[in-house]
């Protein structure tokens, strides 16, 4: 078995106002059967069916189905880093439609503040399972096991939003207990010096050490 992971960049993330309190929650499409994705694999209706049942079971009906913030490398949800709680995950066809909300953590508070800011996100399942090759495709095998339904990740335009963010001091930048100034300055520093034709490949690198730091 190995680690998995499918990002979906269609994710709706929506901010209500409760009260004069803000609710964040997450709703969209998480997993995708029959359909060979960008990473080509395919992953059986029947497979995601029968994974999604337990993962509901187990996890949303207990309450326990947590994501995190970034690209994690093992199956495994580290509870210091948890950003949301997923709280629904239904079939739609041969989608999987899940919701989730953003909870009030320390990475749920950097979500927050990158969402407020404009920032693009997407959501990535994760899991463990076996591939067989089969007609130009990896399949996705029946030992699949969901770990989570949805890590929040950055899509290709979050780094220009990030960025952004950083060259004009975002209250979100400053917010982040694991950023110190050093690091925001000399940032700033990397972009104003970058020529051109580099501007594209440093914008990338600090939003890079940027989700290091998390």
């Amino acid at each position: 078995m190995k680690l998995i992971s499918e990002e979906i960049q269609n994710a709706e993330y929506l901010v209500e106002d409760n009260g004069g309190k803000k609710s964040y929650k997450i709703k969209g499409i998480f997993l995708q059967s029959d359909l060979k994705n960008r990473n080509g694999r395919v992953y059986p209706k029947q497979v995601l069916e029968q994974e999604v049942a337990r993962y509901n079971r187990e996890f949303i009906n207990k309450k326990r189905a947590f994501g995190e913030l970034g690209h994690p490398d093992g199956p495994t949800v580290n509870l210091e880093r948890v950003s949301h709680m997923i709280t629904k995950l239904t079939p739609d066809g041969k989608n999987f439609i899940g919701e989730a909300k953003i909870m009030d953590t320390p990475y749920g508070k950097i979500v927050k503040g990158l969402i407020d800011e404009g920032a693009q996100l997407g959501v990535s399942s994760r899991g463990m399972g076996s591939i067989i090759q089969r007609n130009g495709a990896n399949y996705v095998k029946d030992d699949f096991y969901l770990a989570t339904a949805a890590d929040i990740v950055a899509d290709p335009s979050a780094p220009d939003a990030f960025v952004e963010g950083i060259m004009e001091s975002k209250e979100w930048v400053w917010d982040n207990g694991k950023l110190v100034e050093r690091d925001i300055e000399a940032w700033k520093q990397q972009i104003r010096e970058a020529k051109r034709r580099k501007l594209e490949e440093v914008k990338l690198n600090v939003f890079e050490s940027f989700l290091k730091k998390l």
